[in-house]
């Protein structure tokens, strides 16, 4: 009997473990559409065998628990991916609305017809009314088109500058809110650390590894971050150039502080990241690339555009005589180097007869000088190019980054999804398969059932000894 009785338990075993098991499938089934969760397949294992004498009898099976199926590697790939992603979007969108500013109708400055103009354009018309000031010398008409083109482009210089300068500060909001989101995902982290670790390494966190994941693909989003898997099942997490975020169940919080106007970033030890932070990923990486990289090299191109052309026309108008037969004075009022010259340029001058279109001897009627202000149009007085070729050679400049970016944005995605899918195909939920391994499991459980109802209709015939019975 005593044999009997052990069958009966390895079958009650098969039935528990079966049907453990098909709780495991339902609960895959029932997370189909669940973001983040990872498919768990049951784990079957041997009993602990039982022996009697020289003899050794198996003891059945149990189910020890659903196991999750993940590839770490493969998961950390996609979280590096989905970083340098992260970041190319937001530096990607920043630099569109920074590319606006220099579109053909975007400038500030408005032409005698209340049309809004560019800064080629505005180059254009002042160095044409220029050209008919030449002509016509004593045309105080035309003297004032030459103040009125000059303080359009002035004007131009200073709300692109301005507009720049603006689209920094708003980068600079933008990025200092995410301090906050992301140190409540790094306080999140640790304490998920703490739980899991809690589990000892034999169970599988199922659940909470899986809500640690979704924290830290989060986390990856908005800042760049290395991933280190530690004892316990647990993580460290370090910014792209190795601050501390996360060490088992600590988290370090990052810090913000003003430097020169602009939001910087500090470590828990108070070291100042900002730098590594740019580069590291995430929408901070890209925001603060193009706070600190991209904006501020637009800012001294257009500095450089307004303090040397303006210094070159306030030369050569000093090097001729006005309507007054006095030296030409500065046309436009610039500060002593080219720092800040886009946002600072101005008109100074206000009488057009100050206008210096005579070349010095030539009397004041001659209009010589005047061209020779025009003829800066095609003198390389700006970085070893002209005026015009300098403004265009830094609209395209422009053009072919957003491009850039673009492409490498394109391309991060495309290698998102398929890291996405790669990681699906493991750890995701497939209907499909979950109906083959339920269908197995009940065909199992009712085998398992079939033995129990063998057992039974033996232990009845061997209590009733003399009577036939019939079992199938």
């Amino acid at each position: 009997m005593g044999t009997i009785n052990s069958a009966f338990n390895i079958a009650t075993g098969a039935l528990e473990a079966d049907q453990a098991a098909l709780n495991v499938v339902a609960n895959n089934v029932a997370n189909v559409n669940t973001t983040g969760y990872t498919r768990e397949v049951p784990n079957f294992e041997t009993a602990d065998s039982v022996q009697i004498g020289s003899n050794i009898y198996g003891n059945g099976v149990t189910m020890t628990g659903g196991v999750s199926q993940r590839d770490s590697v493969l998961q950390q790939s996609l979280d590096q991916q989905t970083q340098a992603e992260s970041s190319s979007a937001a530096r990607l969108t920043a630099l569109d609305q920074v590319q606006s500013v220099f579109s053909s109708a975007t400038a500030a400055g408005t032409s005698a017809s209340g049309a809004t103009v560019g800064i080629s354009q505005d180059m254009a018309s002042f160095f044409n009314a220029m050209s008919a000031l030449e002509a016509g010398p004593s045309n105080t008409s035309l003297r004032q088109q030459v103040l009125s083109a000059a303080g359009n482009l002035a004007t131009d210089l200073n709300s692109a500058s301005q507009k720049l300068t603006e689209e920094q500060q708003s980068l600079n909001q933008q990025s200092g809110s995410l301090v906050g989101e992301i140190n409540n995902l790094t306080a999140s982290i640790a304490e998920l650390n703490a739980q899991i670790g809690s589990l000892g390494t034999t169970g599988d966190a199922g659940s909470l590894v899986d809500a640690r994941a979704t924290a830290i693909a989060k986390l990856g989003t908005l800042i760049g971050v290395n991933q280190i898997q530690t004892e316990n099942n647990g993580v460290t997490l370090t910014t792209a150039s190795g601050a501390l975020l996360v060490t088992g169940t600590q988290n370090f919080a990052l810090s913000t502080g003003s430097v020169g106007g602009m939001t910087h970033y500090f470590d828990a030890n108070g070291n100042d990241i900002t730098t590594g932070l740019m580069s590291g990923g995430g929408q901070l990486g890209g925001l603060l690339t193009v706070r600190d990289q991209d904006i501020p090299q637009m800012q001294t191109s257009l500095d450089t555009l307004a303090w040397n052309l303006g210094t070159a026309i306030n030369t050569q108008n000093a090097a001729g005589v006005d309507a007054n037969g006095n030296p030409g004075g500065a046309i436009f009022s610039l500060p002593a180097t080219s720092a800040g010259a886009a946002a600072q340029i101005s008109v100074t001058m206000t009488d057009p007869t100050l206008i210096a279109a005579a070349a010095s001897g030539d009397g004041s009627q001659n209009g010589s000088n005047a061209q020779a202000m025009a003829d800066i149009a095609n003198q390389a007085v700006v970085s070893g190019v002209t005026p015009t070729n300098y403004y265009s050679d830094f609209v395209t400049s422009l053009g072919a980054l957003v491009s850039d970016v673009q492409s490498q944005n394109s391309a991060e995605q495309a290698s998102v999804t398929q890291l996405q899918n790669q990681v699906g195909a493991i750890s995701g939920v497939s209907l499909n398969e979950e109906a083959a391994s339920m269908q197995t499991l009940e065909q199992a459980y009712q085998a398992s059932s079939k033995v129990f109802t063998i057992l039974n209709t033996v232990m009845t015939a061997a209590l009733n000894l003399g009577n036939g019975t019939t079992y199938a």
